[in-house]
């Protein structure tokens, strides 16, 4: 591990973002380890830092703004945002799918970063990026904090994340016999 996984890694359990248990994540998978991200934006100092450890990676891309799935990846996207000197806006919930409200716009050819805080199955980034396509801007790629998909996270665009940690999921129906005996919690994102 590189030092600049390990120090985002120390972050991440320092700040109580990374759970062991017995969790269901949005996908509905099963998993005995939980990213729960907002315990970081708790301290905006390691918000601050993680923003920066990420944004050292990201290509050289024309940037023009930021957008971010809420709620897991408001926090990181606007510093990532404030710190690369792009717009941020997000998308937020409504009847259960990601809409662009308030007023935000895009313009057609708009070049524009999606970041997230975890993905596992990238199902909100996926949602963003269509979003942001039917708005007319360009997506130019995706930066995540954490990428649990052990490489199966697919957009069609360079994917930086700070982390790739792959833990184990299950299948409601799949659950170890060790796991199933720890009450499940679902956390939320």
């Amino acid at each position: 591990m590189q030092s600049m996984d390990k120090e985002a890694l120390a972050v991440l359990e320092e700040t109580g973002a990374l759970l062991t248990g017995h969790f269901i994540l949005r996908s509905g998978l099963h998993s005995g380890h939980y990213f729960q991200c907002a315990r970081v934006c708790e301290h905006l100092d390691k918000v601050e830092r993680l923003a920066a450890l990420l944004v050292e990676k990201l290509p050289a891309a024309s940037i023009e703004t930021v957008i971010a799935p809420a709620m897991g990846g408001l926090v990181i996207g606007q510093e990532v945002a404030r710190q690369i000197g792009a717009r941020f806006l997000f998308a937020e919930k409504e009847q259960d799918r990601l809409v662009v409200r308030r007023g935000f716009t895009l313009r057609e050819g708009e070049r524009v970063l999606v970041v997230e805080d975890v993905i596992t199955r990238g199902g909100r980034v996926q949602e963003t990026l269509d979003l942001v396509r039917g708005y007319g801007g360009e997506p130019v790629g995706v930066a995540v904090l954490v990428d649990r998909s052990d490489g199966k996270a697919r957009f069609g665009l360079p994917l930086t994340s700070l982390l790739e940690l792959t833990f184990a999921t299950y299948k409601p129906d799949q659950i170890p016999v060790e796991l199933s005996r720890i009450p499940a919690t679902k956390p939320g994102s």
